[in-house]
Order: C-alpha cells, then sequence, then structure tokens
C-alpha cells in the first residue's frame, strides 16, 4: 500500500487517545521484525531511520532506507517512514527526494532563534512537498539539555515554537532521556496534560525505552501521542544474540543467532503495539 501521511495516524491515534508506535531501525533486520509486529497486530507504525544509524551504514541515506520505503509498500498495514534526528537540513532534503514522507529536524543544539529559523525553513521545504515535520525545542535545563531526564517544556514556549515554525509534531522534555538501558524514568503526566491542552499539533515522547509499561500507559492517558522507542529493542535483540554466542563458541553462520533475535525484537514490538492502543 502507498505510504500513509503520519500527520493522519497521528491525528487519529490522539482523538483515539491510544499511542502510535514508531521504532527505530538500526539494522536492516529490525525493520522487518517492525513491519511484521505491526502486520501481527494489525495497527499501523512508523519505521524511523536516524542521523546515527545512516552514519553507521556508509553515511548515504538510500541503500537502508530505500529497503525501508520498500518494505512500507509491501506491508499490509499502515507504515510511515520517518527521518529521525536529523541535524541536517540537507539530510532532510535527501529523506525527501528519496522518498520518506516524515522527517525530524533536530535544532535542539542551536540556540532559539536559529533553531527556530532553521526548522521554519525545513518545514517550508518539506510541506511543498507533502512531508510532514517533526522538531524540538532547545535546551531547557539539564546538563545535557534538552534530552536530559530533569529537562521540562514549558507549555507556553512550545505553543509559540509551534506557531512561530509550523511544525506538524513537537516532541516535549517531560522526564524522559535517550539511549536509558533500564526502565526507570519518570514522567511528568501534569505537565503532558498542559502541553497538550496549549500545542494544537500531537506530542512526541523520545527515550521512552527508559519507560516502564505503566507509565507509558498513563503518558498516553495524559495526551502523548507518538512514542519512540530505540534502545529498549537494542537491549533485547543484543541480550539474545549473546546468549546465544555464549551457549555454543563454534557457531558462525549469523542467521542463527541473529534471526532469534530478530524475532525477539518481532514479539516485544508486537507487545508494545498492543499496549500502546489499548491504553
Amino acid at each position: 500500500m502507498p505510504l500513509v501521511d503520519i500527520r493522519q495516524m497521528a491525528a487519529d491515534a490522539a482523538a483515539a487517545k491510544v499511542g502510535l508506535g514508531a521504532f527505530n531501525v538500526v539494522l536492516l533486520e529490525f525493520a522487518h521484525a517492525e513491519v511484521e509486529a505491526a502486520e501481527r497486530v494489525g495497527v499501523p507504525i512508523v519505521l524511523q531511520l536516524s542521523e546515527n544509524a545512516i552514519k553507521y551504514h556508509g553515511g548515504k541515506i538510500a541503500p537502508l532506507g530505500a529497503a525501508l520505503l520498500a518494505l512500507a509498500h509491501e506491508a499490509s498495514v499502515p507504515v510511515a517512514v520517518h527521518l529521525d534526528h536529523a541535524e541536517s537540513a540537507d539530510l532532510c532534503k535527501a529523506a525527501v527526494d528519496l522518498g520518506f514522507n516524515s522527517v525530524m529536524y533536530d535544532g535542539s543544539h542551536l540556540d532559539d532563534a536559529t533553531n527556530r529559523d532553521t526548522t521554519a525553513t525545513v518545514v517550508e521545504f518539506c510541506h511543498a512537498a507533502g512531508v510532514a515535520v517533526e522538531a524540538e525545542l532547545g535546551e531547557v535545563g539539564g546538563k545535557n539539555g534538552v534530552h536530559d531526564p530533569s529537562a521540562r517544556t514549558n507549555p507556553q514556549d512550545a505553543a509559540a515554537f509551534v506557531a512561530d515554525t509550523g511544525v506538524d509534531l513537537l516532541a516535549v522534555a517531560v522526564g524522559s532521556s535517550h539511549a536509558m538501558t533500564t526502565r526507570g524514568a519518570v514522567l511528568d503526566t501534569e505537565l503532558i496534560s498542559a502541553i497538550r491542552d496549549a500545542v494544537p499539533v500531537p506530542l512526541v515522547l523520545h527515550g521512552s525505552s527508559g519507560v516502564s509499561d505503566e507509565g507509558m500507559v498513563a503518558a498516553i492517558k495524559a495526551g502523548m501521542t507518538k512514542i519512540n522507542v530505540s534502545t529498549h529493542l537494542n537491549v533485547g535483540f543484543t541480550g539474545v544474540v549473546r546468549e546465544i554466542l555464549a551457549a555454543d563458541e563454534k557457531m558462525v553462520d549469523p542467521r542463527k543467532y541473529v534471526g532469534p533475535g530478530r524475532a525477539h525484537v518481532t514479539d516485544e514490538v508486537a507487545r508494545l503495539l498492543s499496549l500502546y492502543t489499548s491504553a
């Protein structure tokens, strides 16, 4: 089927008060697993390719990006293909040219005025191509900037940022952090509700890997819509592979350990999609 507009996917999820699962792809096996999981559950999904993953795959978006687009077109459920955490406007343009229908421009490392101006420029050329744009505010507190778990987005600042830039989705800081390998993050659900009431576009949670099932359900009920997951899947995949290789030091066929790792990712993504859509 054709790619589905992430704006419609997110709007439908927000209206139904459920979560839209967005899962990062670090290896092609992850994309296969994630689409299979979405088809198993029968719900939409977002495949995400980050700038860091692109760097790992030789710095070119086309090879893996084209594979994600092919999987999306062949899927039996709605799929959006999204560029995640792109700090370069040129990379956003490359994703648009390749056929991605959603990008996240990450100008959070810039000063506020430059972030707003550059994000607005990205929005202009993406919207001209019919592509949605996700973004986030810059540093709002914490030693690691917006991605520190102590950082908090101000609802009025968030509303002004959306008005100034025209973005379609907004990532907010409410207590999670990237690359967490444990699930002990505590989200500020009152703040989520306040931002939801102030901001006219769907909200995005980055760092969802660090949030418990119960915390995620509460966040979705409070108004969080797009749920980004990456590290949690890496932890599970690597654990399976490590266990298999430790049990058989003579194993050399990657399919015999990557396959079970991929199956774990499929099962976990299916479980999370069920959790998000039943919230």
